[in-house]
């Protein structure tokens, strides 16, 4: 498979890299099939790509979307869930009910990449399109017609890449098209973590680069109206149940790793 990518898109191969790696461990806490088939195809070295830190945070944010999705799809069994900035993401093989509609949503070279990497699937469409233009939200509204549960989108390695005027662009984009509400999860990056790129372990091997960082998930719900939010919970959480230096980063720095945040409208 040829892989041609932007340098955003191109972050997608760290989590990628973690998710097959880790489920060739002896005692995996994550299992892609999937992640280990593409790497294998792509014929890719992985040692630029996982690292430790980058490791533990895939592997903690994983588990903590995948818990949080399962508990919303449980309560809504036939929600819609729109995985914005999908890359090679296979969260859906992960929570599907066997009712769910479900959209990945990424750049066109992206988009490209994984439909050589995915087969069709019911229930699943792919959508080449920006986060920042309502290209795809005509398909996912009318998945919607007729449902009573409000659409979930997740913005999973995402929000870092974009200055705090595309987010505001990217949430306006969502309040405007489902003015009914809805959910948005979203990962956080750290003012620090913004400030210090170059020490990242494994994007600093990309060529991309952070272009915003929060203190508090509560600076990105304030600069929209009508966006609230609900939760935040640091990686740290669930990072520091598995290693001592998991433990150590969340005591040394428990405000610098990635953060989940909820929010609604």
């Amino acid at each position: 498979m040829e892989l041609r990518l932007g340098d955003v898109q191109t972050t997608a191969l760290i989590p990628l890299a973690v998710k097959a790696n880790e489920t060739l461990r002896k005692n995996a806490r994550i299992k892609d099939r999937k992640a280990v088939e593409i790497i294998k195809t792509l014929n890719i070295d992985t040692r630029s790509y996982d690292k430790f830190m980058s490791h533990e945070g895939v592997v903690a944010r994983t588990i903590m979307l995948d818990r949080q999705l399962k508990g919303i799809i449980k309560n809504n069994p036939d929600t819609v869930v729109v995985n914005i900035g999908s890359g090679f993401d296979n969260r859906f093989a992960r929570v599907d009910n066997g009712k769910i509609q479900w959209f990945d949503i990424d750049l066109p070279d992206a988009i490209a990449a994984r439909k050589k990497a995915f087969p069709e699937q019911e229930r699943v469409t792919m959508i080449a399109g920006s986060a920042l233009e309502d290209t795809w939200c005509g398909a996912v509204k009318e998945a919607l017609a007729g449902k009573k549960a409000k659409p979930v989108f997740i913005a999973e390695g995402l929000f870092m890449y974009f200055t705090l005027d595309e987010i505001k662009t990217f949430l306006e984009v969502l309040k405007n098209n489902f003015p009914d509400g809805g959910t948005l999860i979203a990962e956080q990056n750290s003012k620090f973590l913004m400030k210090n790129e170059k020490h990242h372990d494994t994007v600093k091997n990309t060529n991309a680069h952070f272009r915003s960082g929060t203190d508090s998930a509560q600076e990105i719900a304030d600069l929209t109206k009508g966006i609230r939010l609900i939760e935040e919970h640091s990686f740290n959480e669930e990072m520091k149940k598995y290693s001592i230096r998991g433990k150590l980063f969340a005591l040394i720095l428990p405000n610098v790793n990635d953060r989940w945040a909820t929010f609604q409208w």
